[in-house]
């Protein structure tokens, strides 16, 4: 008969149980890090992890409650309810502070998140969130107000390997097989940077290959997981995969298969705002001003699926994806947006030129503060040329229109504007 550890899977064996021994996410646990501080002194906040499934969500939090020694609740906002939460707070009421974790908390309603709220404000319960979503959008701001926000990072790939030589060695021990890792591509790609699904993997592909001796090839993973997806996705985490599929027909333009993941997600109960939520980032990052109405139309269902719900916002999801999908493309904006994130890091905060700064007192106006400013509208076309930019890096081009209709207007716009400048 097989031991309970070994019915075990390789993700839960080897799961964490110290900070010294959790991987990943440095900045807020490493040495000195402003969380493992806190841990280390005896006293937390409510806390909030915000990250990508498969970074250490839960296992922090169980960390975290060995290293407190205090009892320690776990509630699913899936199957959990306003009953459940209310146990948890009479324990609390009874036997002190308790450290309460909800996994996936931006499932929870309002009426759900509104019962935490006495218990945390009375410190009965120290709650630890954690979700894949923006908490600013699914948490409800007097509960939000409460926590502190910690956002966890993808794994690096040296985290990952890492990750991968424990699960080797540990598969090894649990085996008696020999396990060679020849070439890791495949469980990488396949992970998505998720330690559950890389684990999972590599589990997989050692059980369903007989024999004392394993090499691990990409074929091989591909192989065993494409013919055993449901025990790979054993943790439910498809709901990802799906939703990723999704953005990536409506970016490929393809509006046949936006429509059909849309109803797979419909089917499987997922929760509307979070699919209309998506479709409003992608309308920026992936449409951008090729066709600016196409944010206007992701806000307007946004807006709608908040007022009506299931069924019958059903229509407006499929509305809207097939709208988008059948829109012109560029992600203009959003690459003028990461330039500038990268440039700001290499050049640093540069200072405002003197002409543009604002002058309120007399003493900035002789400083020179706001002198020889050109005020657009007093010129011809309502525009005059001046330097906008730090002295540093002027002329640098951060928006680059693309080759669209709406967009070569742009460019044509700036270049009669500009003349030359930027590269227009």
């Amino acid at each position: 008969m097989d031991s309970p550890a070994q019915n075990t899977t390789l993700a839960e064996r080897l799961r964490p149980a110290s900070l010294d021994q959790y991987i990943g996410q440095k900045h807020l646990v490493g040495e000195g890090a402003v969380l493992r501080r806190a841990i280390e002194s005896g006293f937390i906040p409510s806390m909030i992890f915000w990250g990508p499934p498969g970074v250490g969500k839960t296992t922090l939090a169980h960390i975290i409650s060995k290293q407190l020694d205090k009892d320690f609740f776990t509630l699913s906002a899936v199957t959990s309810g306003v009953k459940d939460i209310r146990s948890v707070a009479d324990h609390a009421a009874s036997n002190g502070q308790v450290i309460l974790f909800i996994d996936e908390i931006h499932r929870f309603n309002k009426a759900q998140q509104d019962s935490l709220l006495g218990t945390v404000e009375k410190g009965l319960i120290t709650l630890i969130g954690a979700t894949t979503e923006n908490p600013s959008f699914e948490v409800i701001t007097p509960l939000l107000s409460r926590c502190q926000v910690y956002i966890l990072k993808d794994l690096s790939e040296e985290e990952l390997l890492q990750l991968l030589e424990s699960g080797r060695v540990e598969e090894e021990n649990r085996t008696g097989k020999k396990i060679l890792i020849k070439e890791n591509e495949a469980l990488l790609r396949v992970s998505g940077g998720d330690a559950r699904k890389l684990l999972n993997a590599l589990e997989l592909t050692v059980n369903h290959t007989a024999g004392n001796e394993v090499s691990v090839t990409n074929k091989l993973v591909l192989d065993c997981i494409q013919q055993n997806m449901a025990l790979y996705d054993k943790g439910g985490e498809q709901h990802y995969d799906i939703i990723s599929a999704f953005i990536k027909s409506i970016r490929g333009s393809d509006p046949n298969a936006a429509v059909y993941w849309l109803v797979r997600m419909i089917q499987g109960g997922e929760d509307p705002k979070f699919i209309a939520r998506r479709m409003l980032i992608l309308a920026s990052e992936d449409i951008g001003n090729a066709n600016s109405n196409a944010l206007l139309l992701a806000t307007s269902c946004f807006q709608a699926v908040e007022m009506i719900g299931y069924p019958e916002c059903s229509l407006i999801l499929s509305h809207t994806a097939i709208y988008l999908a059948t829109s012109p493309k560029s992600n203009a904006c959003y690459k003028a947006l990461l330039d500038t994130y990268s440039l700001i890091g290499k050049e640093g905060d540069l200072g405002v030129p003197l002409h543009l700064r604002n002058a309120p007192t007399k003493l900035m106006k002789k400083m020179g503060y706001g002198k020889d400013y050109k005020y657009a509208h007093d010129f011809t076309g309502n525009f005059a040329e001046q330097e906008f930019l730090p002295e540093k890096i002027k002329g640098q081009k951060l928006y680059d229109p693309q080759n669209n209709a709406r967009e070569k207007e742009i460019r044509e716009r700036l270049k009669s504007l500009w003349k030359g400048k930027y590269g227009y």
